[in-house]
This record gives structure tokens, C-alpha cells and sequence, in this order.
């Protein structure tokens, strides 16, 4: 039996509607992983995902599933549905996931879910960290978070140099608000693992390495993709320092 998976982008309104077709199991199951984090970090990290074409080889390898959703939490915005007309399958509880068969019903707990958020998409050039700063201080002041601002500019100018000066690529800024956490995310088009540490041009803005995000986020990290990454932060308002 062939061991194959592949992952088709059905439609992209109102949701991201992704069709997995082949076999789940042990060999198959980083490209599925792989293959979702793509699709979601490329359609802003929300998608329904049918499948009712999927055949699951070993029971183990439906907890890729919620693998993804647990990466996926961190990310501006974090949404993954599992969708099989006519309803539920059998033996899928392993997923630790909702199963609906019906479409309206995922487009309802989406729409329901998805919080606050922006985005704009940069070219790897002098002025990037300042426009990404720029977004960051419009999503707080429109969200009413401003003792945020300061740390998320910090966060999102080391990832926005960190693309410049070691990706090279063009980039995706996106923010979220959820639950009073601030996700910030910057997602490039390069294989290279993200350089922690190590300065960027005197000419820009911070520089001072990835590393110095630890001071401001609660957490972060990096999702690797089939054709790039996302550097991903998540900021308290409890953790700011006084202002």
C-alpha cells in the first residue's frame, strides 16, 4: 500500500479549506506536520482540513493533529478544524480533535474563534523593522493594549532584522490579540534556521540578536516550513515593565 499524502488548498473563502488524500503513518507523518504548518502559516494560520480521503495506517499518527494545533496556539492567529462528510469518523479520537462533517459548522466555530489581527507584508530593505513597529503601535493603540507596544516593537524589530540580514527574503508580519496575549509572528521564504544571536548593521535598528526577545515574551519560538519559517512571540500585558 502506498505510503503517500498529499495536501491540496481546496478553497481559500471564507476559510482555508485543505484536503489531505493518501495514507497517515509513521513515514508519512512529518510531511503531513510540515505540510499544514505551511498551508496555515501561508492562509494566516486558519484552515479546515478534510479528511475523509485520509487513511489512517497506524492509530499513533493521528496525534499530528493536535501536534499542529499546539504549535499553531502560539502564532497571531491558531486555528485548525478537521472536517469528514458525512460526520465523525471511527477510531479517530486519537486526533484529540473536532471532527465535523458539516462545513457551516466549521465556518461558525471559526468565526467565533478568530480574534484581532493585522498584517503586512515587507520586502527584506532598509525600513522594514520600522514599518513592522508601525503596525505593532496600530494594533495596540486599536486594541487598547498601548503597555504592550514597547516590548512588542523590541520582539518584532529583532525578528524583521534577523529576515534582512540572514533570510534575504521577502516576509509576512502578522499580530494577534487573543485572550489579552499579544502574538506576534514574521514569516520568510528562507530553509536557514533563524540566527539567535550575532549583530545586524549599525545602520538598523536593534540588532542586538533573537535572543533578546527572551527579555520581553512569555514564550517564543520558531516553526519550520517545507519553504521557510515563522519566529513567533506571545506577550503579556503583566510582564511589561512599568512605564
Amino acid at each position: 500500500m502506498s505510503t503517500d499524502v498529499r495536501c491540496l488548498l481546496v478553497e481559500t473563502e471564507p476559510y482555508p479549506l485543505v484536503r489531505l488524500l493518501g495514507v497517515l503513518d509513521s513515514p508519512t507523518v512529518e510531511t503531513v506536520r510540515t505540510a499544514l504548518l505551511t498551508c496555515l502559516a501561508d492562509q494566516a494560520g486558519t484552515a479546515i482540513v478534510d479528511v475523509s480521503g485520509l487513511a489512517v495506517g497506524h492509530p499513533g499518527s493521528l496525534a499530528v493533529f493536535h501536534e499542529v494545533a499546539v504549535e499553531i496556539a502560539e502564532w497571531p492567529v491558531g486555528r485548525l478544524l478537521l472536517y469528514a462528510p458525512p460526520g465523525p469518523l471511527p477510531g479517530w479520537d486519537g486526533a484529540r480533535a473536532t471532527v465535523t462533517g458539516s462545513l457551516d459548522e466549521a465556518y461558525r466555530q471559526l468565526d467565533a474563534g478568530v480574534g484581532a489581527r493585522l498584517s503586512v507584508r515587507l520586502s527584506p530593505a532598509v525600513g522594514a523593522a520600522r514599518r513592522a513597529r508601525e503596525l505593532v503601535a496600530d494594533g495596540c493603540g486599536r486594541w487598547d493594549v498601548p503597555e504592550l507596544a514597547d516590548s512588542a516593537c523590541i520582539a518584532v524589530t529583532e525578528m524583521v532584522n534577523n529576515v534582512v540580514v540572514h533570510a534575504e527574503t521577502p516576509m509576512t508580519v502578522r499580530l494577534g490579540l487573543r485572550d489579552g496575549a499579544l502574538h506576534v509572528a514574521v514569516r520568510d521564504w528562507s530553509l536557514r534556521p533563524a540566527v539567535h544571536s550575532g549583530p545586524a548593521p549599525t545602520t538598523s535598528a536593534g540588532g542586538r540578536g533573537l535572543l533578546l526577545i527572551d527579555t520581553v515574551a512569555r514564550r517564543w519560538g520558531t516553526s519550520m516550513l517545507t519553504d521557510g519559517k515563522i519566529v513567533w512571540a506571545v506577550l503579556h500585558a503583566e510582564d511589561a515593565p512599568p512605564v
